[in-house]
C-alpha cells in the first residue's frame, strides 16, 4: 500500500511542475513582412528570420514575435502579460516608439524570442497577441 501512495505523490508533483519559459533575446531583423507569431524548430528557420541565437533545438524550440515594418530607427517591444490554458496562450504586447521621434532607416521589425521546452508543445494551441486596449496583432495555432 505505501508503493501506490509513493506513486501517488509522485504522479501529482510531476504535474504540479512549474514550465519555465524564457525571454531569450529582443532586437531588430530586416526579414521582410508584418506582424507575425512563428514557431521556430530549426536554425534555418531562425536564420530565414534574420535572428542569431544559441536555440538547442534538440530540447527544446523558439517562438517569435515580429512586429513592424518600421522605416524610422527606435522601435521596441513590451510585452505586458503571457497567459497560457491548455488550449491557449494570450500575449499582451504592444511596441513603443522612440522617444526622440528616431531616424530614417531601411525597413526593419522589431522581434521577442521566446525559448520553450519540447516536452510543453502541443500541437493545436492556439497563440493570440493582442494591444492592451484588446486589438488583435497576431495570431497563429501551433502545428
Amino acid at each position: 500500500m505505501k508503493r501506490w501512495w509513493a506513486l501517488l505523490a509522485f504522479v501529482l508533483l510531476a504535474g504540479c511542475r512549474e514550465v519555465r519559459v524564457k525571454t531569450y533575446a529582443t532586437g531588430t531583423t530586416s526579414a521582410p513582412g508584418g506582424d507575425q507569431i512563428v514557431v521556430v524548430r530549426n536554425a534555418g528557420a531562425l536564420e530565414r528570420l534574420g535572428i542569431k541565437a544559441a536555440v538547442r533545438f534538440r530540447g527544446e524550440f523558439g517562438v517569435v514575435l515580429l512586429m513592424g515594418p518600421h522605416d524610422r530607427t527606435g522601435y521596441r517591444q513590451i510585452i505586458e502579460s503571457i497567459r497560457a490554458s491548455d488550449q491557449r496562450v494570450r500575449v499582451v504586447a504592444f511596441e513603443e516608439p522612440p522617444a526622440d521621434g528616431g531616424e530614417p532607416s531601411p525597413a526593419y521589425r522589431t522581434y521577442t524570442l521566446w525559448i520553450i521546452p519540447n516536452t510543453v508543445y502541443r500541437s493545436g494551441i492556439k497563440v493570440d497577441v493582442v494591444t492592451p486596449s484588446d486589438r488583435p496583432i497576431a495570431q497563429s495555432v501551433f502545428p
